[in-house]
């Protein structure tokens, strides 16, 4: 993945939505939230990305800078701008501070590109005009991989969920890919088949899971 690439033309098109959306509006994937209120909570966390990659600790924090059209847009604008600059400046394996087993400054351009790229979801939602969303297969299925491999070990490690009652292998019909959500070693008892980029959605909560895994995703949180 060209993960600079990719962060910077998102972090473009979310900072279009701000400028451009019903500021007001309900963001129906994150209830009680506001497009505003996604556009800040957004700005904080690539501000907070970029102290850890900077500064190598998990404390950064930064004040908003206002939820009013100029403010806000300009806000993140700059706070988009100082994270490509610090990935930009910084190695990909030189050392960060992360929450993943990857400590290193590449864990940030992955995560930070579906970090935007799930919350571009949400804005073009409260807009309803998630059809515009449009990622494709490999991406989609990172972040999949993403899922798997770092958010749902790291929900049971923390104690944030139970492990899931049943494994559940994940399918991507569109590249004949699959990973299981589960102990080592374990045989999947259920499947959940879609193309990549919906499958993405539908562990982060923004689709509802069908078929015999449904039941299954739904007693656990693999997702933060």
């Amino acid at each position: 993945m060209e993960w600079i690439e990719l962060l910077e033309s998102t972090t473009g098109r979310f900072a279009d939505v701000l400028a451009t959306g019903d500021l007001g509006a309900d963001v129906p994937t994150c209830p009680g939230w506001t497009l505003a209120d996604l556009g800040e909570h957004t700005r904080w966390t690539h501000a907070w990305a970029a102290h850890a990659v900077t500064a190598g600790t998990p404390d950064g924090d930064s004040p908003a800078p206002g939820l009013d059209r100029d403010a806000l847009v300009a806000g993140y604008r700059d706070a988009a701008g100082v994270l490509l600059d610090a990935l930009r400046s910084t190695a990909p394996d030189a050392p960060a501070w992360t929450f993943g087993t990857d400590r290193t400054s590449g864990f940030w351009r992955r995560r930070q590109v579906h970090e935007v790229t799930m919350h571009l979801y949400d804005a073009l939602a409260s807009q309803h005009r998630t059809d515009s969303w449009g990622v494709g297969p490999e991406l989609g299925w990172d972040g999949v991989d993403e899922v798997a491999t770092v958010f749902y070990p790291r929900q049971v490690r923390l104690g944030r969920t139970d492990p899931l009652a049943a494994p559940v292998r994940l399918t991507a019909t569109d590249l004949g890919r699959s990973v299981v959500l589960a102990p080592a070693g374990e045989e999947a008892e259920v499947e959940l088949a879609a193309p990549a980029a919906e499958l993405l959605l539908v562990l982060w909560g923004r689709l509802p899971a069908t078929g015999p895994a449904a039941e299954v995703l739904a007693q656990a949180s693999v997702t933060p």
